[in-house]
């Protein structure tokens, strides 16, 4: 059973092989400079954070034991709800990201904070209130999106089925007040209104702006803001082409890695090193667990995994979703400036390009413009990419 998992999913990642190969470690916007020919011991002490820091990511794999999911008779996601539990992944990481900081760190000596088991709990696998990024709760708002208990589902629709739950989370809130659970702003970046194919995928500054203003309680207040980008990079295997940009995004500190991995088996992209990629990997039965938040000594250490495991960059399935974590409009300028000059200098060949205004309709040329992005907001655009159909 190991090799067989192994063979589908990719290998752990032992230390000695790991930090013998002397090449810088990102995770999530981190890096991590691990050189082989350091004579002083701060190698293994590097290599010993980027442990903790991969360890400290909240991990959800398929649980058995729950309710039964809506009106079927499942009372486990064994077999099909890998894609589910990797988009849980990413946005536990930007809830993470937005009340603890991104410095935040798993302390296993330590009586946990109550913020922290909060997040853990709203993914609970039960269809209380308390537990609103279920499996059971994301397959009803998903309904309309194609989402079903006992089937798989592409990046794409979940993508849009986070959006409608943070819209739905905010209509909640401004009918009934309280506290909302998903406190920021979710923007699906997509080439056109059919999802992953046919069009170019535009971060339209303009859409964004407006979104964030609806959405603040006050006009001139800019909200936490979560950015999907499904894309299809390929047909049957990534491109190789988008390599360089793919392998760049773990480098952004907005990263919240990627929904992705091989062909039907959906894992959670954390990070890269050289042409490997470092996952979170759901495939794993737990039994289900009740997290408390008023329980600060509850054992979590079934939500976190020390198994870094790897795969070949260009054996990633090419239907994946990237995840971008803004906390205000700072962040969200540094992203269009990022993402604008890697797509300059993808060779003709960007993953998504950054516009100041919306595009016409559907236009015969797939070109779009990218915007140079600094301090503050574009206000001309400066030159054209092409986004490559595939």
């Amino acid at each position: 059973m190991r090799r067989l998992q192994e063979r589908f999913l990719g290998q752990k990642w032992y230390t000695t092989a790991a930090s013998a190969s002397g090449s810088a470690i990102w995770v999530l916007g981190v890096c991590y400079n691990i050189s082989s020919t350091d004579e002083s011991a701060s190698s293994p002490v590097i290599f010993q954070e980027f442990l903790n820091d991969f360890s400290s990511r909240l991990w959800f794999t398929y649980r058995r034991g729950f309710d039964a999911v809506g009106q079927s008779n499942l009372t486990s996601d064994v077999g099909w709800g890998c894609m589910l539990r990797s988009g849980q992944m990413l946005l536990a990481q930007a809830l993470i990201c937005h009340h603890l900081g991104r410095s935040w760190r798993r302390s296993g000596e330590q009586a946990c904070s109550q913020e922290y088991l909060q997040i853990v709990e709203s993914f609970g696998d039960s269809a209380d209130e308390s537990c609103p990024f279920s499996i059971h709760n994301l397959l009803e708002v998903g309904s309309s999106f194609g989402l079903a208990a006992g089937s798989w589902l592409g990046p794409y629709a979940l993508c849009r089925t986070l959006e409608a739950l943070a819209q739905g989370d905010r209509e909640r809130h401004q009918k009934r007040g309280g506290q909302q659970v998903l406190p920021m702003v979710v923007h699906v970046v997509s080439g056109d209104a059919d999802g992953e194919r046919g069009g170019a995928p535009v971060l339209c500054v303009e859409d964004v702006t407006h979104l964030c203003s609806k959405w603040g309680e006050h006009a001139k207040e800019w909200p936490a803001l979560l950015v999907l980008v499904p894309l299809v990079l390929g047909l049957d295997k990534v491109n190789p082409r988008y390599m360089p940009s793919l392998s760049a995004t773990f480098t952004f500190p907005q990263s919240l890695g990627i929904m992705g991995g091989k062909p039907g088996a959906s894992t959670y992209l954390v990070g890269v090193q050289d042409d490997q990629a470092l996952y979170l990997d759901p495939h794993e039965t737990q039994q289900v667990v009740r997290i408390l938040p008023d329980n600060l000594e509850v054992d979590t250490s079934s939500y976190h995994c020390s198994n870094v495991r790897r795969m070949p960059l260009d054996s990633i399935d090419p239907s994946l979703a990237f995840g971008f974590y803004c906390h205000n409009r700072e962040e969200f300028y540094d992203l269009c400036a990022r993402s604008s000059e890697l797509a300059e200098q993808s060779n003709g060949a960007p993953m998504f390009t950054v516009a100041q205004n919306s595009a016409p309709t559907k236009p015969a040329d797939t070109g779009s413009q990218v915007l140079e992005l600094q301090k503050s907001p574009p206000k001309e655009p400066s030159s054209e990419d092409d986004w490559q159909i595939v």
